[in-house]
């Protein structure tokens, strides 16, 4: 386009607010007229308004309508950044609504965002992990990240991004298409890299971390990777975590793992059963309920059961306990059942 520049700055002349209330019930097709604009400043009026607009799921629903979101595809490729940049801000706007999250599927969205990966400017790069995280909110939505291959540049992306909030919203997206279908990502050796994860010194990147995991090792393969990588060690380490909700994910992730063997015998190693029966007086019903069941999985194992004996009226008193919220007090006291069979079975 003409007049493309690569300034960061907009016009001064530029006032949002005018331009969304210039042309009353035309606005919007006004402004997809001014979107094709030649005129570098026109466009970023535009796209500017649209920041506004979009709040409304009203008017996501009438730019789709008249051809909207092909021209913001096409405004992807500006060479202006700022035209970029708000671009991506129009759209992850558009995103955290569902009818803008089915505009995104409509219209290829999450390819046409994917050559921004790599966009030398971080607020772009920052509004397109917004964008990915709002649509994976819905099953559909990780799925269409999936069927794109674009779960092996995220992955990437994880590793190489400096910036912690970056990787947050990366890891928020991965959390949710890993419930999906963790093949992509095995095969993205995304393991070795939420392992390194896991040791950060922010405890968002390590509780998503380790929620990754969780997800990671619901497969068989996931499990076999999880003690390959020797992350089993760490996750033990996190039950000792001083943030609640990064000790509940640990337990979650070493529910999983150690349904194998070997993930079994790992966790017996790092003397998981400590930490875990800890674990099991935390203010959070998930994360008593993880702990439980993963108690269970080591009880397995003749030298799990054999320390667990002495702990069964702990569970005794969880199967009769009540809760505020009658389905989880029916998993809580299901789980607690269950691992008292499995500590008293006699083989």
């Amino acid at each position: 386009m003409a007049q493309s520049g690569n300034s960061m700055e907009l016009s001064t002349n530029i006032n949002a607010a005018q331009v969304t209330t210039a042309y009353g019930h035309r606005a919007l097709p006004k402004l997809n007229e001014e979107l094709q604009s030649e005129d570098l400043q026109t466009r970023q009026k535009a796209l500017m308004a649209l920041c506004d607009l979009m709040h409304d799921p009203e008017h996501i629903y009438k730019a789709m309508n008249i051809g909207c979101m092909e021209n913001l595809k096409a405004l992807l490729k500006d060479r202006n950044s700022m035209v970029r940049i708000k671009t991506t801000e129009v759209l992850h706007i558009v995103a955290s609504h569902s009818v803008g999250r089915f505009a995104f599927l409509e219209h290829n969205i999450v390819l046409a965002l994917s050559f921004l990966l790599n966009d030398p400017s971080p607020v772009c790069r920052r509004n397109l992990y917004k964008a990915y995280m709002q649509l994976v909110q819905v099953p559909r939505g990780a799925e269409e990240i999936i069927s794109k291959g674009l779960i092996f540049p995220l992955v990437r992306k994880l590793q190489g991004e400096a910036e912690e909030e970056f990787q947050e919203l990366i890891l928020d997206t991965l959390v949710l298409c890993l419930r999906e279908d963790a093949t992509e990502a095995l095969n993205s050796n995304v393991v070795p890299i939420l392992k390194q994860k896991l040791i950060s010194t922010n405890e968002n990147i390590r509780s998503k971390a380790a929620r990754a995991l969780l997800n990671v090792s619901i497969s068989r393969v996931g499990k076999k990777q999880v003690c390959q990588f020797d992350v089993i060690p760490i996750l033990v380490h996190l039950l000792k975590d001083p943030v609640e909700h990064v000790r509940s994910n640990a337990a979650g992730a070493l529910m999983f793992a150690t349904v194998i063997t070997e993930g079994k015998y790992a966790a017996l190693e790092a003397e998981a059963i400590g930490p875990l029966l800890e674990l099991l007086h935390s203010p959070m019903t998930v994360a008593r309920l993880n702990a439980t069941k993963a108690l269970t999985m080591l009880a397995e194992a003749p030298e799990g059961r054999k320390v667990l004996q002495v702990h069964v009226p702990t569970f005794r008193a969880m199967e009769v306990e009540p809760h505020e919220k009658p389905h989880m007090a029916e998993a809580l006291q299901r789980a607690a059942r269950i691992a008292v069979s499995v500590i008293e079975f006699k083989p």
